[in-house]
């Protein structure tokens, strides 16, 4: 009897260590899965070098996210394969895509639309690996899968900061900008995933939920978060060079395994001590053994409390996770609604961080990096919002609307891009925060919306087909960005002052204001249906 139960034990505590153990993995993953968030850094002498237009720049950018077309294979792909490899494939389709633009980057052979092809091609890795971020976070999690998911996605948002620290760190000033990036965006996410291998799996589903747990990983998101802002800020000025910087931030990426280790031995610890004490009782008569495992299963159920939600709110949940394939949901108008207010902020939000090394330099900014960091800083900030939010309202017996919440966060964006009018450079770095944290904050919270809306089941070709939005809205509002960047230019082959972008801000400020609307629209539909299910 005490054999049987030492065994149940053991297994139930080695699973809680591999739980968390998973998302160690999925955070590192994820930290290091954005590499073409820093195109902007290098995107100047990209177009310097290949003797580009702004045009064909912008398409480059496009290129990127014109892999997400085809993100759903990784979707079909995750249901046949394990998802280690799934993740592998992703950091292979990196590796050969950046790779041969840093080996023949400089060769007259390399023509442009060997350019967008390659850059297409690491684009899609970046779909599989979210595929399997998604996944392992949303199945190991039941009971808080938004809540891990947040965290996870949350240091997507810290990837162009992370390339950044090790570029400054490694390379010389003297090296080229873009050939250092394209090398780390090659070869970094390979290393990594090959790494953490070993942790992508799905195991068992557990209900509990370990709250000291979350609150440190809370606790060292934030000083992740904070460190980063520093660093963007100047270093410098403060005495850190950029391999201190490096470290710290290294250090403060590898603290969230502390939380598995902890609990293992946390959990090996009890282990002992029940063993000891169960030894201790082997002379007891049959019923006091049995009063005794009465009195111990009491405990165990007041230290494991399940979230008391209403009876309402359980069937609200039921209705929210209403199981919807990808062919159905093309036919419903929530989807249209949702897939359009989210390419009018999230991927309006991308489609100005892609253009921030050149509104950098036409405000006269020599450092673009330091732009680029600011915003990868407070969109890594932005992406933990939804995370915090879950994690106290789950536990207080409620659940905010993913939909209210990305609405709310729409107005501040366009406001933004309004704001991006005034010529100040101080107004720059404000408004680069603002949209960097709403933008990393909507697209957070858009990976559970997809669940809410559509059901968990087909997640993971639903949301790849839903972030197909982001190609498309990457092309238009890049086109026309560039296009009028062109024409202020006036022939020349660069343009300078606040006036060349002045068209577009006025542009994605106005779409992101009809943006809200439909997401306001979208919230209020959703908000009568499940009163009509309630009703019934």
């Amino acid at each position: 009897m005490s054999s049987s139960s030492s065994s149940s034990s053991s297994s139930s505590s080695s699973s809680s260590s591999l739980h968390w153990l998973s998302l160690v993995g999925t955070i590192w993953l994820q930290a290091i899965n954005g590499p073409n968030s820093d195109f902007a850094i290098y995107s100047s002498q990209l177009k310097d070098v290949k003797h580009i237009s702004q045009v064909q720049l912008n398409f480059l950018a496009f290129a990127s996210d014109a892999g997400k077309l085809f993100g759903w294979f990784s979707g079909v792909a995750a249901i046949y394969l394990p998802l280690w490899l799934v993740a592998v494939t992703g950091a292979a389709f990196s590796l050969v895509g950046y790779g041969v633009q840093f080996l023949f980057l400089e060769n007259s052979k390399l023509e442009y639309w060997h350019l967008f092809i390659l850059t297409s091609l690491a684009g899609n890795g970046i779909c599989w690996i979210n595929t399997v971020c998604y996944l392992i976070c949303i199945r190991n999690f039941t009971s808080d899968s938004r809540v891990a998911v947040g965290i996870s996605t949350s240091y997507l948002g810290l990837s162009a900061k992370v390339y950044n620290v090790i570029a400054n760190a490694v390379f010389t000033k003297t090296e080229s900008i873009a050939k250092s990036y394209l090398l780390l965006n090659a070869i970094v996410p390979m290393i990594v995933t090959i790494f953490v291998t070993p942790s992508l799996r799905v195991l068992k589903a557990t209900k509990e939920r370990t709250n000291s747990a979350f609150l440190f990983m809370f606790g060292i998101t934030l000083a992740t978060g904070i460190c980063a802002i520093f660093g963007s800020i100047g270093t410098k000025s403060y005495g850190f060079s950029s391999k201190e910087h490096m470290i710290s931030l290294g250090v403060l990426l590898v603290s969230p395994l502390f939380v598995p280790v902890g609990i293992s031995l946390s959990e090996t610890m009890r282990k002992i001590l029940r063993d000891k004490k169960e030894n201790r009782i082997h002379d007891l008569r049959i019923e006091d053994i049995e009063s005794a495992k009465e009195t111990k299963e009491e405990r165990e159920e007041e230290l494991v409390v399940p979230i008391s939600i209403p009876v309402s709110a359980q069937v609200v949940k039921e209705k929210e996770c209403e199981e919807v394939g990808g062919m159905k949901m093309l036919k419903k108008v929530d989807f249209w609604l949702y897939f359009m207010s989210y390419m009018f902020s999230g991927t309006l939000g991308l489609v100005f961080l892609n253009n921030l090394g050149q509104i950098a330099e036409s405000r006269g900014l020599s450092d673009t990096s330091t732009l680029v960091s600011l915003s990868s800083s407070f969109g890594f900030f932005g992406r933990l919002i939804p995370s915090f939010l879950d994690y106290f309202s789950i536990k207080r017996g409620f659940c905010i609307s993913r939909i209210a919440s990305m609405a709310a966060l729409m107005a501040p964006s366009a406001g933004a891009f309004f704001l991006l009018l005034h010529p100040s450079s101080s107004i720059l770095f404000i408004s680069t925060a603002i949209i960097g944290a709403c933008t990393g904050a909507i697209t957070s919270f858009a990976v559970s919306a997809t669940s809410e809306l559509f059901g968990t089941k087909n997640f993971g070709v639903n949301h790849n087909i839903v972030v197909a939005n982001i190609p498309i809205g990457s092309f238009c509002f890049g086109y026309f960005a560039a296009f009028f960047y062109q024409k202020e230019a006036q022939g020349n082959y660069k343009c300078f002052g606040s006036r060349c972008y002045a068209t577009s801000y006025v542009i994605w400020g106005c779409t992101c204001t009809i943006g809200t609307v439909l997401c306001t629209v979208l919230y209020v539909r959703s908000r009568n249906l499940r009163r009509k299910s309630l009703s019934n």
